[in-house]
């Protein structure tokens, strides 16, 4: 049996443990094949029900076999994929960077990377930026526009005022020229009656 532990290259590794399933799932296919042509050939008559039992026992067994078999085949079969990934990637790490040539082509692979993700990062500074000035601009022109309307208001109302204030001072005045006409002529009838 091949060492399955180190084994040279992914596909070895992959063949080895296909090579150890296949003798156990072979072996236990032909044991039971062994075992009904024994039996056959042994010439002994055995009734129905207990070649029924018989063979559902084997079966039942069978099914156990394949179950353990399939419970350890599992996990060592995911740490073999797992470890195929880890050396794929360790070389092709050490692939990358085994000349200077390559480690440069690398470095220049990063530093456009870098450069994508600031031209990037700067243009969406300068959208953010260039959105904030503008609502800025759009809250400063409504700021003047309720500034102006407020001012003209109250000039309005202001104005309203006074002129209502000077509708009222012309009224008292009337009507204290009227009162003191008034009190002018009851003195004048006072003054002709006495």
């Amino acid at each position: 049996m091949p060492d399955t532990t180190t084994p040279a290259s992914p596909k070895a590794t992959s063949s080895a443990a296909k090579k150890t399933v296949r003798p156990r799932r072979a072996s236990s296919a032909g044991a039971s094949k062994a075992r009904a042509t024994a039996a056959r050939s042994s010439g002994a008559s055995k009734s129905k029900p207990a070649a029924a039992r018989t063979n559902s026992t084997r079966s039942t067994t069978d099914l156990v076999g394949d179950y353990a078999e399939r419970a350890v085949l599992i996990p060592v079969g995911a740490a073999l994929l797992a470890r195929e990934r880890v050396v794929s990637s360790v070389t092709d790490t050490i692939s990358s960077y085994s000349s200077p040539a390559k480690a440069q082509g690398q470095l220049r692979k990063f530093e456009h990377r870098g450069s994508a993700a600031r031209t990037r990062m700067e243009r969406e500074v300068r959208k953010t930026r260039t959105r904030v000035e503008r609502e800025r601009r759009q809250l400063d022109q409504q700021r003047e526009r309720i500034t102006k309307e407020v001012t003209s208001r109250v000039e309005q109302t202001q104005s309203q005022i006074e002129k209502t204030q000077a509708q009222i001072e012309d009224a008292l005045r009337a009507r204290l020229e009227e009162g003191a006409d008034l009190a002018n002529r009851v003195q004048e009838r006072v003054l002709s009656l006495v």
